[in-house]
This record gives structure tokens, C-alpha cells and sequence, in this order.
């Protein structure tokens, strides 16, 4: 920050004033002078401003110290006339102190920087002095506060010192006391540790004592074991001869089942009456046909192996799927996604299951089998709200149970005999539900049975 620096200028010598600063001004007189520039600086109008101080004619006092304190302390020094007219404000607001610079006697009660910052203003004779009086005056009370400061510091110090001198005396106490105590700890543990390798010995006397009784327990089980193993031999003995007598016991009972034998008989001729007199209720015609007749072969005369092979039923036939669900009893499970990933991959995952159960409503109201449909749980981001179609159960998979694995339960769940057919093309599905005893079949092949429906 630029430092008024007074010097002997044309307005000095005008003045009659040929004094000036070797110096820069003291801190505290500089800021003096700044402060009492900007509170006069708004008694004067715009026009009696220096050019490069109107831009902070509408400042307040604060801010145009803080912002312009360099442009005024340098305006104050280079412009004769804006001292003047500052000198002039300062002269309204301390007459006092103005008269009394003018007249050569400042006040002896006022502030030295009050005083030379009046004075660097004002420029009466001796203003030099009044300034190097106050920068004195400042640099012992700056020292004076120094020697204080140090003073304040070398007791807060020595108090310090003598706290952790007590502490030290403490800490030293304290630790002695536990040096005590931790000696006392290690005789009693000595002590602990003498009764302990006692104990040991006497403990290792008695386990010898135990080995000791311990061979004589054996030598009496050795003893003991024979005696079973005679036993034992005279048991088998007396076994086979039991099982001598129970077989010929059997063969007694063998003898006297003639009349139970009979009794049978009896029953047996009933069921075959009753299954002659159904026969003869349904009128059943008499059977030419022997097991040998159902074996597929070509007879002379007949058609050949190929034109069979043409007749039967393709895998991917949907006849095969009605003849399948004309059995009896038949229970059709379907795995949803695979199938709906089969034949409409490109629809939303509701819309899927939708056209699917739709389909299946129709063809179990047409051949009246049980259908269970299985959508697997853990592609669904929200509960499902779906009303089951009529004919169809709808199952979903429980979280981490797959949707396959449900499938395989299900075919496992029916009883030995009863047709089932599953619907997938997972090749891991058909493998398990067809050791179920359950048949697989295609996607593919449900979906053309449902293109008919």
C-alpha cells in the first residue's frame, strides 16, 4: 500500500511551508489519516473532488477507507487544494484541535496520533515534528506492549512449569505406587504358580495311578469278553435248535392249512363268477385276438415298414397332443415362459402370459383335462394381479425355487400311472419329469394345437 510520504511541493511553498517527511508516516497515523479523509471526503461536493476520487463520492465512510484509502492518501499529498478543503471539513468538526495546531500549542491530554494525523492534514509549523513526536510515541507504546506481552507470556510459561513439575511429581508417585503394587502382583503370582506345579505333580501321580487301574480294567474285560464269546456260542447252539423246531412247527402249520386253502378257493370262484357275470352285462363279444397279434409287423400281402412309418404320428403333429389329453385322467403342466418365449418372444411378459392362458382355457373347455400352467417367480419385479382363466391352475415360482424345478415337483407330486404330459423344450425339464414317469412334449407342438383352438 502506497505511503504519504510528505514532501515540499509548489502549494507547500505557497503555504510558506517548506517542511517535510524523511519518513514514511507511522502506521497508526497513516490509518488516521485515511479515516479522517474519508469522513470529510462527504461534506464536499462532486466537482470539488480530484478526478480520480469522484468514482467513491457516494461510498460510505467505511468502504471508501477500505476501497480508496491509496487514491486519497495519495490525492491528500499530490493536490494542494483537496488538502486544503479537507483541512477546512477537519477545521468544522475539531475547531478545538485545529486552533491548537495553528497556534503551535496542541492539547497535552490528546492522542499523539490524533494529533499528527490533524497535523499532516493541516501543515501548520511544525507539523514535521508533531509526526516523528507521534511515530515515537507509537513505537513505545507498540514496545511498551511487547515488553508487556512478553512479560504476561514469561509468567503464563513459568506457571505452565511449575504445573508440569507437579504433575511430573504426581506421575512419578503415581507410577512408584504402581511399581508396588505390580511387585506384589508377581510374588502372588510366583506363589500361584509354585501351588500350581504341586498340582501338576500330584496330578501326574494320579493319572499313574489311573494307567495303573486302567491295565487291571483291561485284564478284567479281556476276562469278561472270553466268558461272552462261550456265551455267545452256547446261544447259537441253543438257536439252531430253536430254529429246528420252529421249521418243523411250519411244516405242522403247512399240514393244517387245507381248510384255509379252502376258503380261498371259496372266494376266488366268487371273483370269478362276478367277473363272468360282467362280462356276460356288458356283452362283451368273445376275443380272437392273442398277445402275439399286437406286435407290429408286415404280414405277407400287407403294407410295407414305410408306409407305416408314414401313417404314425409326427412328434410335431397336434394330433398327438389330443390323443395324449383323451386319456384318461390326463394332467397337462406347462412351462409358461418357455413356451411363450417359443412363440411370441417379441410381446411385453403380461401380454405373453395372457395370449398363453387364454389359449389354455380353451383347450381344457374342449378335452376336459386337468391344466396347470408354471410361470417362473423370479422375472417379476411386482406381485402379479391376474385372475386365473376357468380350467387352468396358474402357479408361480417362490423365490429361489426355479420355475423347471417346480415343474419337476409337480410330476414327481401325481401318482405311478396316471398320464401326465409336460410342455417345455428345456431339454433338462423333459429329462426329469420323463424319470417321473411323466411324457414330454415341444413347445412347438402346443403351440399349433393352440393356432387351432
Amino acid at each position: 500500500m502506497e505511503q504519504p510520504t510528505g514532501g515540499a511541493g509548489p502549494a507547500d511553498a505557497a503555504d510558506g511551508t517548506a517542511e517535510s517527511l524523511d519518513r514514511p508516516l507511522p502506521e497508526g497515523v497513516r490509518r488516521k489519516v485515511v479515516a479522517l479523509v474519508s469522513d470529510a471526503f462527504g461534506g464536499l461536493t462532486v466537482g470539488e473532488l480530484p478526478a480520480q476520487l469522484r468514482q467513491y463520492a457516494r461510498f460510505t465512510p467505511s468502504r471508501r477507507a477500505k476501497f480508496a484509502g491509496n487514491a486519497m492518501a495519495a490525492a491528500l499529498e499530490s493536490d494542494p487544494v483537496f488538502r486544503r478543503r479537507i483541512g477546512e471539513r477537519i477545521g468544522q468538526t475539531q475547531p478545538e484541535l485545529a486552533e491548537a495546531l495553528e497556534s503551535g500549542a496542541p492539547p497535552a491530554a490528546a492522542d499523539p496520533v490524533d494529533v499528527a494525523a490533524a497535523a499532516y492534514v493541516l501543515r501548520p509549523a511544525g507539523w514535521v515534528k508533531l509526526v516523528a513526536a507521534a511515530g515515537e510515541e507509537v513505537q513505545r507504546a507498540h514496545a511498551e506492549r511487547a515488553d508487556e506481552e512478553t512479560r504476561r507470556e514469561l509468567e503464563r510459561l513459568r506457571e505452565e512449569l511449575e504445573h508440569a513439575r507437579g504433575q511430573t511429581r504426581a506421575d512419578t508417585e503415581r507410577l512408584r505406587s504402581e511399581l508396588d503394587a505390580a511387585r506384589k502382583e508377581a510374588d502372588s503370582l510366583h506363589r500361584k504358580l509354585r501351588s500350581a506345579l504341586s498340582e501338576v505333580k500330584r496330578g501326574e501321580a494320579a493319572l499313574r495311578k489311573a494307567g495303573a487301574e486302567a491295565d487291571t480294567v483291561r485284564a478284567e474285560t479281556a476276562a469278561q469278553v472270553s466268558a461272552a464269546e462261550s456265551e455267545t456260542r452256547r446261544l447259537k447252539a441253543r438257536l439252531a435248535e430253536a430254529e429246528a423246531s420252529v421249521e418243523a412247527g411250519r411244516r405242522a402249520a403247512r399240514e393244517g392249512r387245507s381248510v384255509e386253502d379252502m376258503r380261498l378257493r371259496l372266494l376266488l370262484d366268487t371273483v370269478l363268477d362276478a367277473a363272468q357275470g360282467l362280462r356276460r352285462e356288458l356283452a362283451l363279444p368273445p376275443s380272437s385276438l392273442r398277445p402275439a397279434d399286437g406286435v407290429e409287423a408286415v404280414e405277407p400281402g400287407r403294407m410295407s415298414p414305410k408306409d407305416i412309418a408314414a401313417r404314425a404320428l409326427s412328434e410335431t403333429d397336434p394330433a398327438l397332443l389330443d390323443q395324449l389329453l383323451a386319456l384318461p385322467q390326463a394332467h397337462l403342466i406347462v412351462d409358461g415362459y418357455n413356451v411363450t418365449k417359443t412363440g411370441y418372444p417379441q410381446m411385453p411378459l403380461e401380454k405373453q402370459r395372457l395370449r398363453l392362458l387364454g389359449g389354455l382355457s380353451v383347450l381344457a373347455a374342449q378335452t376336459g383335462a386337468e391344466m396347470t400352467c408354471v410361470f417362473d417367480g423370479a422375472e417379476l419385479a411386482v406381485p402379479v394381479l391376474l385372475a386365473p382363466p376357468r380350467g387352468v391352475r396358474v402357479l408361480f415360482s417362490k423365490a429361489g425355487v426355479t420355475a423347471d424345478e417346480l415343474i419337476r415337483q409337480l410330476a414327481r407330486a401325481e401318482p405311478p400311472g396316471r398320464p401326465v404330459v409336460v410342455v417345455s423344450t428345456d431339454r433338462e425339464v423333459a429329462d426329469g419329469v420323463a424319470k417321473a414317469g411323466a411324457r414330454p412334449v415341444a413347445s412347438a407342438l402346443l403351440l399349433k394345437r393352440l393356432s387351432r383352438v
